[in-house]
């Protein structure tokens, strides 16, 4: 945790993050750092459908939902809106299962995509390394073939090679 940010700060994934709007609010993920995430994220954002789905997946993943739907199935039997073995609020919860597992699966396609972003961002990084030693490499051979001709042309004009 970082000093400057103070002890009301909580960690996520070793990134300084306070909730909004106390205990019971719906805590949103913190923005990613990364900038192929960064970029991923916002191209993400500018399509409506992307942020319904993240808005109900972040929803449907806090504690205020299983809250309210604890309220909800106590009201419903408690106040009898329909007699054992309570037929319709077994097809509204089965409904609402069949929903929620498909916002489940967009959102493991939307954490797959992040992986793949980074995937291809570290790729991309190694690619440019490699490069960058193979350069290296050709350079220190080169440093090698003109270290061995000034010791050639040293020898040649006189002078005595180095005892080791």
């Amino acid at each position: 945790m970082l000093p400057e940010l103070g002890a009301d700060f909580a960690t996520v994934h070793s990134v300084p993050f306070r909730p909004r709007g106390g205990s019971m609010a719906i805590q949103l993920p913190p923005e990613p750092h990364h900038p192929a995430l960064r970029k991923h994220a916002q191209a993400r954002a500018e399509s409506l459908q992307n942020r319904v789905a993240d808005g109900i997946t972040t929803f449907a993943g806090s504690m205020m939902f299983v809250y309210i739907h604890l309220l909800w199935f106590a009201v419903w039997i408690v106040f009898r809106v329909e007699k054992y073995p309570f037929g319709l609020l077994t097809m509204i919860v089965s409904l609402e299962a069949i929903f929620l597992s498909t916002f489940v699966m967009i959102s493991q396609n939307r954490a797959d995509s992040k992986r793949q972003v980074l995937a291809d961002h570290q790729w991309e990084f190694v690619q440019t390394e490699e490069k960058q030693n193979e350069q290296l490499i050709d350079l220190s051979k080169k440093i090698l073939d003109l270290t061995t001709a000034i010791h050639q042309l040293t020898v040649v004009h006189g002078g005595t090679p180095p005892t080791t």
